[in-house]
């Protein structure tokens, strides 16, 4: 398919405001909005754009190794940065994203002080005004840009505009931090959130590239598109999804017949009546 004009003067004027800035820093986690951005800063500032990702565990492994892997093909300098859990989020607190965001654009200001760069930019868009997005708010507190949304461009506009230029991420499935896998007020360990990534991996590996994993103790509750529900359930799957989900310390395997949705930890719980 082919650009509409508007996309092509939304994405014009993307560039001439990254270009109006001279020297970047743009926080790339690898997903489809900020690779985009930074195809775009690389196109309008060159040798000026430098992307910080970070490697923190609750960030699934393979999606840190396919930001590297974007950054590596761009050509751009890339910095990625280690960081621990912070305290304030070890309880999986209902405020868990806002906290997060502002230790993580904090330690972005802190970078770019050091690099001597004035503009952060992430990758906000249109669609995010309409979501319950904590992060925003951290971003507004501390000064972070969001081009794309000065732009107008929507998630599907993204989309477009990086199948237009060749972006391998130009279909990836939406991601989400590994914390989102668990209710709130659950205890964070390092090794449960190794637990449910290696279990993500392998239901993606078996070709469910929209999977949540959500972990409750010692039962995993797989989270499926509803088209994809049927062949999880197929015999041959079944077995395999289940003998590996228990060698990684889940005693039951559940299939969420009411498919995958963003946040479904957050649902209320039912009211029906008490046995």
């Amino acid at each position: 398919m082919s650009l509409t004009q508007q996309q092509k003067k939304q994405y014009a004027a993307l560039l001439a405001e990254i270009y109006g800035l001279e020297r970047v820093l743009v926080a790339f986690s690898g997903g489809v909005d900020s690779a985009l951005l930074l195809y775009a800063a690389k196109r309008a500032v060159g040798e000026s754009v430098l992307a910080v990702t970070f490697a923190t565990p609750y960030s699934p492994e393979a999606e840190t190794a396919c930001a590297v892997e974007f950054a590596r093909t761009l050509g751009v300098r890339h910095m990625l940065v280690g960081l621990p859990i912070p305290d304030d989020l070890r309880d999986n607190p209902p405020e868990r994203c806002y906290l997060c965001k502002r230790t993580l654009f904090g330690e972005l200001v802190r970078i770019a002080g050091e690099e001597n760069i004035r503009h952060i930019l992430d990758g906000s868009n249109l669609d995010d005004l309409g979501d319950h997005r904590p992060g925003r708010r951290a971003a507004r507190e501390l000064g972070v840009r969001s081009p794309l949304l000065d732009a107008g461009l929507t998630k599907q506009d993204i989309r477009d505009l990086s199948l237009e230029y060749d972006l391998p991420t130009w279909n990836k499935p939406a991601g989400a931090c590994l914390l989102t896998r668990l209710p709130h007020g659950t205890r964070v360990e390092e090794a449960e959130l190794k637990r449910i990534d290696a279990g993500e991996s392998y239901l993606k590996g078996l070709g469910f590239a929209s999977v949540r994993l959500r972990s409750h103790g010692d039962v995993a509750r797989i989270e499926l598109p509803s088209d994809d529900i049927a062949a999880c359930l197929e015999s041959g799957a079944r077995k395999l999804i289940d003998d590996r989900l228990k060698v990684l310390g889940y005693r039951h395997v559940a299939v969420d017949l009411a498919g995958y949705r963003v946040g479904s930890l957050n649902e209320p719980e039912a009211s029906g009546p008490k046995e």
